[in-house]
């Protein structure tokens, strides 16, 4: 049963008459509909027709939120099975947990499996029973979330059962010395093979394989009936979950992992992806609700990360490790008073999982060029609220930032990059998501808007499609865009297909669009990065799972040549470039794998005109792009803090200030101060010099 194109109100809140959308955007109004003009998603085939080391000085300082309106940090994360929230997404929740704000984890599946809670060596003697199973790793998620909060695995738990929007019953825990922390198990049956072709299962209820699917309840829990939900059901459920807790922020998996090309099988679960997809149905739904906070999204890669080069310190990943530990009930001590056993077993064979311990690594949302600056020197910065763009701007006169504006066309995913354009008026780049009437017609395009005149409206927003042939290929796994512009205005737009390739558009002189062009490059994850020297010439930087690759132009506004090996080593994949201080070239900043470490590499033509930098005594660690500019460098500090530096001569120690706020995505230094989007949605600003 496919989604409707027309979403129907959640049953506990009356549907908005009308919406308002506010069109003023300090100094110019938008003058585009919610309508995506310009071609649909065009396939390739189709493209003609466009469509550790000692810690630095550390200071902690207070955070600046720009102007605003105000809702409470609330965070919801929904993942398919328990433990997809532990090995994927921390340590982003322990830090969240531990800033005391709300935290809501939802379980889609019962994750039964077999119903085997043994090590492999034992599991050929253990009876199978899925609802102790599911009861079993239930526990050790609330072993491990009770641990995380209070230090002590048996704090107790308050269960009970809730009614959902979707016409059936789920578990509600709440962490009892710490409320604020509450999980919800809707105990849907789980596909129980990664790859394998399971019509119960998530994949099947949403591509219309089977019109309803099973409960799988776990043996102790509240919920006292067994019950089925349709693909609708499934997405009023969840969409009423978020009505239920308001969070200003959603945590959820990649609905677009990819396919390994030679094999065609899912690069990730099956019930990642389409419990993302379900997720993403529910959060459009979600939108439709009056009254609630704006809301940001982050996506989170699963088992992918297994063949990328790690991203967190020795320190961060050794705590990671140890609640997966707890989750895996490696001890074996039964204090947890049920039968079912107090975590799960079949983890603590190897509770590191395929090394998913030692990373975490965001699918979407990692661009550092989303703060332009005008030509009178006030400053705009942009990013994704509720499946729109918001908008911020800073007058040039002034101290204060205005907004946001969110602007009409929604269905955008987290993550957009900003171009200056030479006449002065700015343009922004990402992706959307499109439901269509059916399945088959799930993808993503690229789309993009520019203002009208310099510091005027935003126009409408304009397709120019995708690379890939239909969803079925490749998932639509797409990287966000990187963009380089010419001193005519043509701008060049390249991402990272699913086959790990770049492609590109390039834009004619009379403003249309080419056709997509491979530009080659093999094994590239992640997103490519783009800058333009002093001199007009545009590069772009794509990862590797073990060096970089680098596309450039030998002249101002020619093609994008390339890929050339860079002889960088391997980096975390998280890449930003921009000019370089000195003129001659661009900068790359990136990260050494296993550390947190900043590296920076400068770049003219097609090879690295400098060693790799390291810079001393960084101290700070985390995960995450490095922005830097005007001076400034910004990071994701191992707190989740916002940390920021000036940067002076080559090999300086930097002096970092801690900003006490968790972010969302990544930083941008590329302006006289760093902006940061903070998990309640509100712009935080770090002006240069404080």
């Amino acid at each position: 049963m496919p989604v409707r194109p027309r979403r129907r109100p959640l049953p506990s809140r009356r549907r908005a008459a009308s919406v308002a959308v506010t069109a003023a955007l300090v100094g110019g109004t938008f003058a585009g509909l919610l309508s995506v003009t310009g071609a649909p998603r065009t396939p390739t085939a189709h493209a003609a027709q466009p469509k550790a080391k000692a810690p630095a000085a550390v200071s902690v300082a207070p955070s600046v939120p720009a102007r605003g309106g105000k809702a409470p940090t609330s965070v919801v994360q929904v993942v398919a099975h328990p433990d997809d929230d532990l090995f994927f997404m921390n340590p982003d929740i322990s830090q969240s947990i531990r800033s005391g704000h709300p935290l809501t984890s939802v379980y889609l599946t019962a994750g039964e499996s077999d119903g085997v809670n043994a090590r492999p060596s034992d599991a050929a003697a253990a009876e199978p029973d899925k609802a102790r199973y599911a009861e079993a790793r239930q526990n050790g998620i609330r072993a491990a979330y009770a641990e995380m909060a209070t230090g002590s695995r048996t704090s107790p738990w308050e269960r009970v059962a809730i009614p959902t929007a979707g016409g059936a019953t789920a578990e509600l825990d709440t962490l009892r010395a710490q409320p604020q922390v509450k999980l919800v198990w809707l105990q849907i049956r789980e596909a129980g093979s990664i790859n394998g072709d399971r019509p119960h299962s998530l994949n099947g209820l949403w591509n219309g394989r089977i019109t309803a699917l099973e409960s799988q309840r776990s043996s102790d829990t509240p919920v006292g009936a067994d019950f089925t939900y349709t693909k609708d059901q499934v997405v009023d459920t969840v969409a009423g979950l978020l009505d239920r807790f308001r969070p200003t922020f959603v945590r959820m998996q990649d609905p677009s992992p990819g396919k390994d090309p030679r094999s065609g099988k899912l690069r990730d679960h099956q019930d990642h992806l389409y419990g993302a997809r379900f997720t993403q149905a529910a959060l459009a739904r979600y939108t439709d609700v009056p009254g609630r906070p704006h809301v940001g999204v982050q996506n989170y890669l699963g088992y992918p990360t297994s063949v990328l080069p790690h991203t967190l310190d020795p320190e961060t990943a050794g705590a990671k490790l140890k609640t997966l530990e707890t989750y895996a009930w490696l001890d074996g001590v039964n204090d947890c008073g049920t039968a079912a056993g107090c975590g799960d077993l079949k983890v603590a064979a190897r509770p590191a999982g395929r090394g998913w311990t030692r990373t975490v690594r965001y699918a979407r949302g990692t661009s550092t060029s989303w703060v332009q600056r005008d030509r009178d020197g006030g400053l705009h910065a942009f990013s994704v609220l509720d499946g729109h763009l918001a908008a911020w701007r800073k007058p040039a006169a002034g101290s204060a930032w205005r907004g946001p504006v969110l602007l009409p066309g929604g269905g955008l995913d987290s993550g957009v990059t900003s171009v200056t354009l030479p006449d002065g008026r700015i343009a922004v780049f990402g992706t959307r998501t499109v439901f269509g009437g059916g399945p088959a017609d799930y993808g993503r395009e690229v789309v993009t808007t520019a203002q009208t005149a310099p510091g005027g409206a935003f126009g409408p927003w304009s397709s120019l499609g995708t690379p890939e042939r239909d969803d079925d290929r490749g998932t639509s796994d797409i990287s966000a865009p990187a963009v380089t512009v010419a001193a005519d205005g043509r701008a060049t737009l390249v991402l990272r297909d699913s086959r790990h390739r770049l492609t590109a558009r390039e834009q004619r002189a009379d403003g249309g669009w080419g056709p997509w062009r491979t530009l080659g490059g093999g094994d590239v994850f992640g997103d490519p990065v783009a800058a333009t020297d002093a001199a007009g010439r545009g590069y772009v930087f794509a990862s590797t799972p073990s060096t970089v690759l680098t596309w450039a132009q030998q002249r101002p506004g020619g093609p994008l040549a390339g890929p050339a090996p860079t002889g960088l080593p391997a980096t975390t994949l998280a890449l930003s470039a921009s000019a370089a201080p000195d003129g001659d070239g661009v900068r790359l900043w990136f990260r050494k794998p296993a550390s947190g470490d900043l590296r920076s590499a400068d770049f003219s033509g097609a090879g690295p005109v400098s060693l790799v930098t390291e810079l001393p005594g960084a101290g700070v660690a985390g995960f995450g792009p490095v922005s830097g500019g005007d001076g400034l460098l910004a990071v994701r500090s191992r707190a989740g803090f916002l940390a920021t530096a000036p940067h002076g001569r080559a090999g300086a120690r930097p002096v970092w200030r801690l900003e006490r706020f968790l972010f969302a995505g990544a930083p941008d230094a590329g302006t006289d101060g760093v902006a940061a989007i903070g998990l309640d949605g509100r712009l935080h600003w770090t002006p240069a010099g404080r």
